[in-house]
């Protein structure tokens, strides 16, 4: 079991920025993705950026430029950098956790934190 605690939520202005973290914990493997997804209302979830145990980084074509995703091994935390922030990103910002091993997948999700920019 893998636990994901994410913060950093937050009502912003268009423009603005914002810091979320995700901590986790619970039996990690050392090789792993961990990434950032976002559902809005009435919307699909969807990929935000992700990264590599390896630290490499992949991201939406909609926030390149703008955001940055980072990880922590040694503390098991990951973050997304957010600048530049537009309305329509208001959404719930989930951390997500990917692994296979021996053939099984383990793949678990954060409760979400919201993201409100504001026009």
């Amino acid at each position: 079991q893998v636990q994901l605690v994410e913060s950093g939520g937050g009502l912003v202005q268009a423009g603005g920025s914002l810091r979320l973290s995700c901590a986790a914990s619970g039996s990690i493997f050392s090789i792993n993705v961990m990434g950032w997804y976002r559902q809005a209302p009435g919307k699909q979830r969807e990929l935000v950026a992700r990264i590599t145990s390896g630290g490499w980084p992949n991201y939406a074509d909609s926030v390149k430029g703008r955001f940055t995703i980072s990880r922590d091994n040694a503390k098991k935390m990951v973050y997304l950098q957010m600048n530049s922030l537009k309305p329509e990103e208001t959404a719930v910002y989930y951390c997500n956790y990917f692994a296979t091993r021996l053939g099984n997948e383990y793949d678990y999700w954060g409760q979400g934190t919201q993201v409100t920019v504001s026009s």
